[in-house]
């Protein structure tokens, strides 16, 4: 086919035209893959600040719940610090408190009474060969000193004190005198063994019968806190000792003790008391009876 200069000058514009147009067309296309791409780049670097800038956060959040923390503890330690400082404060300004003092250390005295004198009614019947006193009212004076142990009677009942007693007495039972005697000293007549003694020291007539005992008891008081106490000694250890030897020259037995009492602490432990006891031993000293009730009073000092 032939074409006229007309035919081809038209294909060679439409071709031209055609040319064009879809060259600015993909050069829009080539930009717009530029822009975008451009785009997500930033993107992506703004989603790596923001991630970074949120890593930081986190990290100060952290750090700040740390010094709070601290801060905290600082507080408390320093408001127990004070504390502690006020309280030093306020036990050096409070006055001194003593100590409840439970200890009793005692001086006493008082009556006392035998049951049976030791030359009543015979002097040889009664272990008395050396000794023909028949009185049996006497006197005794002596100390005691009170350990306590414990307030609540060994954890079972509250308010009651418990105590050991140590006390030492002497007694005294008159200057008598024996009818059957008339002296101190006497001796069995060999010759008429029922017969009167025969005095070995006639004219004197006086016999002074002296003991001494020894005590260890426990003691059971009332009422603790309170300035009256009664209190009770159920049963303790006496051992006694006579001044004037037995018959078979003895000077030393044992027995036990009861009795109670009363006691006021009158001032700032001062206290007085006075008590009941009786004296009992389950045997006689050689024959000589010791046995004997007491009454008295007491002058003590706590400590």
């Amino acid at each position: 086919m032939t074409l006229n200069k007309t035919q081809l000058a038209l294909a060679i514009a439409a071709a031209t035209l055609s040319l064009a147009i879809v060259a600015p067309a993909q050069a829009a296309d080539t930009r717009a893959d530029r822009v975008a791409e451009a785009a997500a780049r930033k993107t992506e670097a703004l989603e790596a600040q923001m991630q970074q800038m949120a890593d930081q956060m986190q990290a100060m959040q952290a750090e700040l719940s740390r010094v709070k923390s601290s801060s905290a503890q600082a507080s408390a330690e320093a408001a127990k610090v004070q504390e502690l400082d006020s309280w030093m404060a306020s036990m050096k300004s409070a006055p001194a408190v003593s100590a409840p003092k439970d200890n009793l250390v005692a001086v006493r005295g008082g009556y006392e009474r035998l049951d049976l004198a030791r030359g009543n009614p015979s002097p040889l019947a009664n272990g008395a060969l050396l000794s023909n006193n028949d009185s049996q009212d006497g006197f005794y004076f002596g100390g005691a000193f009170d350990y306590n142990i414990n307030n609540d009677l060994f954890g079972l009942m509250d308010g009651i004190s418990f105590d050991i007693e140590l006390g030492v007495e002497y007694s005294q039972f008159g200057t008598g005198q024996n009818a059957l005697t008339n002296g101190t000293l006497s001796a069995v007549n060999t010759a008429d063994p029922s017969g009167d003694l025969v005095v070995l020291n006639a004219g004197s007539g006086k016999s002074t019968d002296s003991r001494l005992r020894i005590s260890a008891s426990p003691k059971i008081k009332f009422m603790y806190g309170s300035r009256f106490r009664p209190w009770l000694i159920p049963v303790g250890l006496d051992i006694n000792i006579l001044g004037v030897p037995s018959n078979a020259v003895s000077v030393l037995n044992a027995g036990m003790q009861s009795g109670g009492g009363i006691e006021y602490d009158l001032y700032k432990g001062i206290v007085i008391g006075s008590d009941v006891r009786y004296h009992y031993s389950t045997s006689k000293l050689d024959g000589t009876p010791t046995n004997a009730f007491s009454a008295g009073g007491y002058l003590g000092f706590k400590f």
